[in-house]
């Protein structure tokens, strides 16, 4: 019975998140940008940039790692 649940909510957490690795990351970067942005009073455009250029980090890793499989599948 617990393996068809697991089952079941892996598909359909992979209806809504291909990459939960990805999906994480973005989360863990809005949330400490957020707390900066709260706490540390960081400016709003150093914020913004923060952003920018973590998602663009987070992205490559993410392609970086989907080539890695692939390739290692052929």
């Amino acid at each position: 019975m617990m393996d068809i649940l697991k089952v079941a909510f892996r598909e359909f957490f992979g209806m809504f998140i291909d990459d939960g690795a990805l999906a994480l990351a973005a989360l863990l970067l809005i949330a400490a940008v957020g707390v900066l942005v709260k706490f540390v009073h960081v400016d709003a455009l150093l914020a913004a940039a923060l952003l920018l250029v973590g998602c663009l980090l987070i992205l490559a890793e993410s392609l970086a790692r989907a080539a890695r499989k692939k390739f290692q599948r052929k």
